[in-house]
Formats: structure tokens, sequence, C-alpha cells
């Protein structure tokens, strides 16, 4: 008997593009296989399989859009009616032979790893990258996952266990990717404990951030942009815009210059090529912002920011910002972004380090605006300075290009004239 894989419930997202497909035709899966891999804009999702058997047709190809019932499999189902299928158990042996000892004995070898060989190894496509980037063989680790599945702490376990033996010996550890884990702690012996289960949009942004951060080598720049004379232009605009149901905020001004800077400055409208050796400049402009809502942030797109002006701006933002609130954000909203702005300016703070939003390589966070006195050559002013940090990929930006960037920036929110070039 055949039956139909469908994609399940995946929360709010609709229309989430196909990025991998994790079996092939002929195949025999088990109950709650990994199938295929959806990514949104904060993280991938593993599809699971909902019954066992042999995929007999895949109806989806990658880059494919897909969404809640969309049909992902052609399966002729075993006759257990759901059990995991014998063949599926098989590799379990072979992934149990290693021992650990072993492998702490015998150092991995010279050769580069790739992922020939593990077309059997149950894990997933960012273990298995991860896995060929740190040289171990993930068919000499044993998973700790459900079904045997192997996990990231479960390479970084091996890779540790690899490298033990140089750094007995004195020698440096190689590598630097194998980030041995933060030990496990029981804080009910403490006290009493609750555990709380996180969002969804955390547990999916979560990955995506430490991804992101391990992966980038990132730096902050601060400074301060004066807009006193562009604050009190905003709140004229506010007023008018109230009595048409919107209103106009900072960071409509915020967006408008950052573009202006993105064009004088292109690296930071671009990313780092695959091969690391180009950068892809990008000749749009799309500007995505952090929404704060009761499940988490998310990051809704401003798109062709460049071609619209503050006051359709404005209403694009409180638009995307309520549909992020109420959970109705489609997939295209959130996708497609060069360059993000993180504001926290109705909240507080000084500074902070934003985490750029890769493939972004830079993010610009924003505190909140407040009364200095400056001195204009004569004597000390009341100003309204506004705290600027720009967090970057090093590999793509440097320092003195970051310090430009930001004199750019703060030189046209300091004269409102020149955001209307």
């Amino acid at each position: 008997m055949t039956t139909e894989v469908k994609v399940p419930d995946i929360g709010d997202f609709s229309d989430v593009p196909v990025v991998t497909i994790l079996v092939s035709v002929g195949d025999t899966i088990a109950l709650e296989d990994p199938i295929v891999e959806l990514e949104s804009d904060k993280a991938t999702m593993e599809v699971p399989s909902s019954v066992a058997g042999t995929v007999k047709e895949i109806k989806v190809a990658e880059g494919d859009m897909v969404s809640e019932g969309s049909v992902i499999l052609i399966v002729e189902a075993d006759g257990a009616g759901g059990e995991a299928a014998p063949k599926d158990d098989a590799p379990a042996p072979k992934q149990e032979s290693s021992a650990p000892p072993k492998q702490a004995e015998t150092p991995a070898p010279a050769a580069p790893v790739t992922d020939t060989g593990f077309s059997k190894v149950h894990a997933s496509p960012s273990v298995r990258a991860y896995a060929r980037r740190v040289e171990v063989d993930l068919n000499k680790v044993n998973g700790s996952g459900r079904k045997g599945r192997i996990l990231r702490e479960d390479v970084e376990k091996a890779l540790k266990s690899q490298v033990a033996p140089t750094a007995a010996g004195g020698g440096a550890v190689s590598g630097g990717m194998g980030i041995p884990p933060i030990p496990a702690v029981d804080f009910s012996k403490f006290g009493p404990i609750e555990e709380i289960e996180m969002p969804r949009i955390k547990k999916i942004s979560g990955p995506a951030l430490h991804r992101s951060w391990l992966n980038i080598p990132h730096v902050t720049h601060n400074d301060e942009a004066d807009i006193t004379e562009l604050d009190k232009y905003r709140k004229e605009m506010d007023t008018a815009a109230k009595e048409q149901g919107y209103r106009v905020t900072l960071l409509s001004f915020v967006i408008k210059a950052s573009v202006s800077a993105l064009k004088t400055h292109w690296e930071f409208n671009s990313s780092i090529h695959p091969d690391g050796d180009k950068l892809i400049k990008k000749e749009f402009y799309n500007i995505g912002f952090a929404a704060d809502t009761p499940n988490g942030l998310m990051v809704p797109v401003i798109k062709d920011a460049d071609r619209k002006g503050l006051v359709e701006i404005s209403k694009e933002l409180m638009e995307l910002s309520a549909a992020a609130r109420e959970g109705n954000l489609k997939s295209k909203d959130m996708q497609g972004a060069t360059f993000t702005i993180s504001s926290l300016g109705g909240i507080g703070g000084t500074s902070f380090t934003p985490i750029v939003n890769a493939p972004e390589v830079a993010i610009l966070g924003l505190t909140r605006s407040k009364l200095a006195p400056v001195w204009d050559g004569e004597a000390f002013q009341p100003r309204l300075m506004q705290p600027l940090s720009l967090s970057y990929d090093h590999r793509a930006v440097d320092g003195a290009l970051a310090a430009r960037f930001c004199v750019t920036l703060k030189t046209l929110l300091g004269d409102m004239r020149k955001l209307m070039w």
C-alpha cells in the first residue's frame, strides 16, 4: 500500500523553500527519519517521515516552495504499520563497532574527509558539513540522538578524542572548531526549578545565530549621530501621519540613510562568495529590521528600500511589524535582506553587539537616543545623540571601512536634507 508523506504543521510559515532532499527513490526509511530540509528566514527545519517503508516517488525538487499539506513523497508502507524498517537499523552495529578508545589511539588521517561513504549514516546535512570541515569520519562516530542519530555534539566529542594525543604530548591542538560542550548541571540539587518550553521562533533562530557567531569574525564599531534637527522634522511628520493612521519613527529615517551609505560603501551590501575568494556585490537594497514579538525576534524585510520614500517606508514598517506580532508574516516577507537594522531604542541601552545575519556581512544596532552636551566651538549645546553599533564580518570589511561607513551614516542623519538626494 502506498502512502503520501506530507509537510506537517510548520507553524506560521508558508511557501518555505526545499533546500535539501535527504532521500532517494528506492531508499528504505523508518518512522520519523528526516526526508527533506526546509529553510525559513531564521533556520533550517528537517521534516520527518510519518510512515516507514520504501520511497517510490519524490514529488518535490530542491528549490520548490512548500507549505503545510504539500506532498513530499510517495512511500510503499511497511506491513508493520509504521514500525522502523529492519534495514534502517542495519548501520547501527557499524557505528558501534568503532569504540572511543580506538579513536583516541589512532590519529585522524591526514587526507581530508569527504562525505563519500556517509550515505547510510544517520545525520543531518549540517552535521555532515561540519564533520567534513573538521575532518571527522562519521562512520566512526556513535550517535547519541534518537535512533542513533549523530548530533553535532557527537562529532565534537570524536574530534576531541582525535586531538587528545597531540594535546597530551605538549603540542598545539589543531583546528579550533571542536569546541567542547557546556557540561550539563542538575540545578534541582540546589533548589526548586521549572523547565519552560522555548517559543518556536527561538528554537529555530538559536542555531542560526549560533552558526553566525561561530563562523563569522565579528567586530563592532560604536559611534554617535546628532539627530537633533532630524527628530524635530520626524515629530512634525509623525503628527500628520497619526491623522492618516500610521506613525513615522526614527527607524524610517535610518533605513533611508543606510541605503545611501550602502551605495557609497557597497561592501556592506555584499556577501562572501562560497569559494571565499570573492564578494558578491548586490545591486538591490533590501533592508531587514528586527521586530519584537511575544514569541521572540523576527526579521521582516523592506524590499527595494532605495525606491521608496519616507512615507511609504513608514507605512510598510507598521504593516510588517503588525504582521510579525500577530504571527501573520509569510516566508517571502522575511527573505532577501542585504542589510539588517536591530533597534532597541524603545527599550534602552547605550550600545550592544548585534549578531550579523549571515549571509549578510553587516548589521546596524540602535539604542536609545539621549540629550548630551556637545561643544560647538564656542559653548556646549544640548544635542540629541543617537548611538550606533555596527557589527561586521571582518573578512569582508575592515575597521577603517566600518568607521567610514558610520561617518557617512551619521553625516546623513545629521543633515536631513541629504536624505533627499
